[in-house]
Order: structure tokens, then C-alpha cells, then sequence
């Protein structure tokens, strides 16, 4: 029986990911003329930008300024991601979530600063009864660390658990745990190799929470 929702944020909540692809990608043209691929850009999407950064390095310059494309990027982001709304369906699944008695919780690989400061700003933040970032493990996706660690909070079992994921990174971390996964890409992570999920949707529109928790308590 499923007793808990775990939802991932950046990209799947609120798409952050196609902001901070257009954001990086504009700043490595204006300053370098390069052309970031979306193939390249989405092996840290998930996750955080460590690989993002070791292929530029070796693509333009090990002595690249990693802090100050990092911040022209963040820069852009924001502007980017200010007024941006939801992803749709979000708010009809954590609703629905919380009508179902489940215990609804986040796993991102974010800090915490960033994951409450976009959740209060979508009027979203009472919806969750946990949540965990970056700031409480050691690793972030595609390690395990965070899943792990909701469902320490949760005091739940796996299979007591049902993730949402936009990004192959998620996917993998879920797996690890034996997490049943709906994944639900962005425009970003749509092509990506997904494996092995319980549920792959378009958009959270495409099927009601309640559909979903029926083909995991069958």
C-alpha cells in the first residue's frame, strides 16, 4: 500500500531546467561563441554541475572561470524563472496527495534555501511534510543519498513510496532504492534513455493521482 508521495523539484515542480539550459547557453556564446548541446548540458540535469563543468573545461579551457559563468549564469536564471508558473498539474497532484492521506514529501538535489524559496513563492510549501536537499547528504542523485534519506523520515519501506522524477539522474537514484518511479519529463530531459520506470506521462494532466496509486496497490 502506498502511504507517501516523493516529488523531485527542479524541473519536474517548477521547470528550472529549461532556464538554466537557456541561461548557460547564452552566456557560453556571448563569451566563448561556443554552442552548448542539450545532449551535453542534460547529463548534470538531476543532479548538480559538476559534469557540466569538467566538459567545458575540456572543450574550451582547463583555466575556464568556473564561478563566474556559474554566476552570470544564475544571473540570467532568475530572470528567467521569476515569473514563471508550476509545471500543470502540480498543484491538482499534491492536493490530491494530501486528500488521499498520503505523506507528502521532497527529494531534491537543490540546497534548501533554493527548494523553500521557490515553493513559497508557487504557494506551495504547505503541501510538504519533508522535505530533503543537498544540505542533508553527502551525495546527490544519481547516489542515493537523498532518496535514502525520505524515506528515513518517511519510516517507510520502499514499496510504501511512490517518486516523481523529470531526469534520468532521479530515475537512477530511485532505482538504487527500489522506488517505484512515475517520471514525467520537461522539455529538457524528454529524449533522454528512461528504463525501467512504473509510469512515463507527458504531463501530470495525463493521468489523476488517484489512477496512478491503483496501479501500485493492485
Amino acid at each position: 500500500m502506498i502511504k507517501a508521495a516523493i516529488f523531485d523539484f527542479d524541473g519536474l515542480i517548477l521547470d528550472t531546467e529549461t532556464a538554466w539550459f537557456d541561461a548557460y547557453k547564452e552566456v557560453l556564446r556571448s563569451q566563448f561563441q561556443f554552442d552548448l548541446p542539450l545532449g551535453e548540458f542534460v547529463k548534470c540535469v538531476g543532479s548538480d554541475d559538476t559534469v557540466l563543468f569538467s566538459y567545458l573545461q575540456n572543450e574550451l579551457d582547463s583555466r575556464l572561470n568556473v564561478n563566474s559563468i556559474r554566476n552570470e549564469a544564475r544571473k540570467l536564471h532568475s530572470q528567467f524563472v521569476r515569473d514563471a508558473k508550476a509545471r500543470e498539474g502540480v498543484t491538482d497532484y499534491l492536493k490530491d496527495a494530501k486528500d488521499e492521506g498520503l505523506t507528502v514529501a521532497l527529494a531534491t538535489s537543490s540546497t534548501t534555501e533554493w527548494a523553500t524559496t521557490h515553493l513559497t513563492n508557487l504557494n506551495l510549501l504547505s503541501y510538504f511534510d519533508f522535505l530533503v536537499t543537498q544540505d542533508m547528504v553527502e551525495r546527490v542523485k544519481p547516489a542515493p543519498d537523498i532518496f535514502l534519506k525520505t524515506l528515513e523520515k518517511l519510516d517507510l519501506e520502499a514499496r510504501e513510496a511512490v517518486v516523481f522524477e523529470d531526469s534520468l539522474n532521479g530515475l537512477i537514484a530511485a532505482q538504487e532504492v527500489n522506488l517505484p518511479t512515475v517520471i514525467i519529463p520537461n522539455p529538457v530531459t524528454a529524449a533522454l534513455p528512461f528504463e525501467n520506470y512504473h509510469l512515463k506521462l507527458n504531463s501530470m494532466t495525463d493521468m489523476p493521482l488517484q489512477d496512478i496509486l491503483k496501479t501500485l496497490n493492485r
